[in-house]
């Protein structure tokens, strides 16, 4: 061995190694030529796996019989929760006569931003981390209020085959449908469009996007949305059974429910009429009072009534979707948005130094409705004297303000009849139970009843039927009036300790 060259090799002493050579050894080994080779192996088969495997270029230059460098793009977009839309609106144009299709699904497509164009255009490259067909990914979104759910791809390819209606040859489309960010709920959902016939995809494009609000399953239903930024959908919706309300179940006024039911039911039956005498139906209206005099429950009468409106809720935290709420009835009239305690979002300019967002936002899109637009303002508050002036008193934003009062004396024996039921009471003492509960809400008469039946079962132990008598009434009636439970009176819409003393 020459000087300089030996390498380390173990000590013939257990345990002990030689010292290494000052210079390394540059001489190739068997073992390091097997690896090398091996190595070059894998890459040759990997890259003819690669070349061998089907990509979405390859795929769609395939099926469009086209130069892909010279195809145009068209691009459409809806919010994320419409994403159950296109898909009925694309599953609709699919379902026509002559034309055909292949849905191809993706995978190695999340956390990109990218568009069919870059799709058409994907490099050659097996180090280069790209989408590539595979399985098509699938949800299930709910498309009315008991359970009804429709399939929706969460991203696809959608090679398609139209026949014309000449004797020119089929059109030869590719559709690239993506939803939102699953995770994030951020982003729209997003439809791209190529054809080999110009002008092609553009067509195709204006029919799907009339289908989707032809078919809309939002139409007609009774639907709200919750502003989450952190859930997984950034306006989620929910769908709502409509109430079932019946105008001997308000107890209001005569005139004040006529009065109520002619501003909002009454404009919706006339539709046609008020329009050829050239006037408006858009309009507003305010409930107000104080809580537990019946404003939600003559809301749930109101949309009762409207059976073929669509209705958007708003309340406590999804007051933030004001917008997403007035796009929907927009596209969906005749609707109604229901905005209930606008006085969150609707407060005195001057009270803490600024308007809100959201009441300018409300304020723009209730400015911003054109004269013919069959939408109503339905909006309820325990703090008339809070709102904003601009918005309770400026014609053409809130046409009508009702305001709901305590209920009188012939209003609460209505009332003690409705929440009875089927309930047996004795009522040999009402007299004395009406006059006694001067002053307090629906609501409370609804928990002395329930505090009644409540104290008569335990009473009974069980056995027969229930039957409330006139001194369990009083026992109950006793029991919400004693200052103990001056809180859950006050809660209930009762009398306050002062009027006690």
């Amino acid at each position: 061995m020459e000087q300089g060259s030996w390498v380390a090799e173990p000590s013939r002493v257990p345990g002990r190694y030689a010292a290494p050579s000052a210079e390394p050894d540059d001489r190739l080994r068997m073992s390091d030529v097997g690896r090398l080779a091996r190595r070059a192996r894998r890459r040759i088969v990997r890259t003819a796996r690669f070349d061998e495997r089907p990509t979405f270029p390859r795929m769609l230059a395939e099926h469009l019989q086209s130069d892909l460098d010279e195809l145009e793009v068209v691009e459409e977009s809806w919010p994320p929760y419409d994403l159950v839309n296109v898909q009925v609106g694309l599953d609709a144009w699919l379902a026509e006569d002559g034309v055909r299709h292949e849905l191809v699904g993706m995978r190695n497509h999340r956390h990109y931003d990218f568009g069919f164009g870059d799709l058409l255009r994907l490099p050659d490259n097996p180090h280069y981390p790209q989408p590539e067909p595979g399985n098509v990914a699938w949800t299930q979104l709910a498309v009315g209020p008991n359970g009804e759910q429709t399939s929706t791809a969460l991203s696809g390819v959608y090679l398609v085959t139209a026949d014309s209606t000449d004797d020119e040859p089929p059109t030869r489309l590719a559709m690239m449908l993506r939803a939102a960010d699953p995770e994030s709920g951020m982003g729209l959902v997003q439809l791209h469009l190529v054809a080999d016939r110009p002008g092609a995809a553009a067509e195709v494009a204006a029919t799907i996007r009339r289908l989707a609000i032809e078919h809309n399953v939002f139409r007609g239903q009774v639907i709200s949305f919750s502003h989450d930024m952190f859930g997984e959908r950034a306006s989620a919706l929910q769908f709502h059974r409509r109430p079932d309300v019946s105008a001997d179940q308000v107890i209001l006024p005569a005139e004040t429910l006529a009065t109520i039911r002619r501003q909002v039911v009454g404009v919706a039956e006339h539709r046609d009429a008020l329009l050829a005498a050239r006037q408006h139906l858009k309009r507003g209206l305010l409930l107000y009072g104080p809580p537990g005099v019946g404003k939600t429950h003559s809301v749930r009468f109101l949309i009762g009534q409207m059976t073929d409106v669509t209705i958007v809720e708003l309340s406590g935290g999804s007051l933030g979707a004001i917008g997403t709420a007035c796009s929907v009835a927009r596209t969906l009239q005749p609707a109604m948005i229901v905005i209930e305690d606008v006085d969150l979002i609707a407060e005195e300019r001057e009270m803490y130094g600024g308007a809100s967002p959201l009441l300018f936002e409300l304020l723009n899109e209730m400015d911003g409705l054109a004269e013919d637009t069959d939408i109503v303002f339905l909006l309820t508050t325990n703090r008339a004297d809070m709102l904003e002036p601009a918005l309770a008193a400026r014609p053409g934003r809130v046409d009508q303000a009702v305001a709901l009062e305590l209920p009188d004396e012939d209003a609460r024996r209505q009332l003690f009849a409705l929440y009875r039921g089927d309930l047996d009471v004795d009522e040999s003492n009402l007299d004395a139970v009406i006059e006694r509960t001067d002053g307090v809400t629906a609501s409370f008469l609804k928990e002395l009843l329930r505090r009644a039946a409540l104290i008569a079962a335990e009473a009974n132990g069980g056995g027969g039927r229930l039957a409330v008598s006139a001194d369990q009434l009083d026992a109950a009636l006793d029991e919400l009036m004693d200052t103990r439970n001056a809180m859950t009176r006050t809660l209930l819409g009762g009398r306050g300790k002062e009027d006690l003393d």
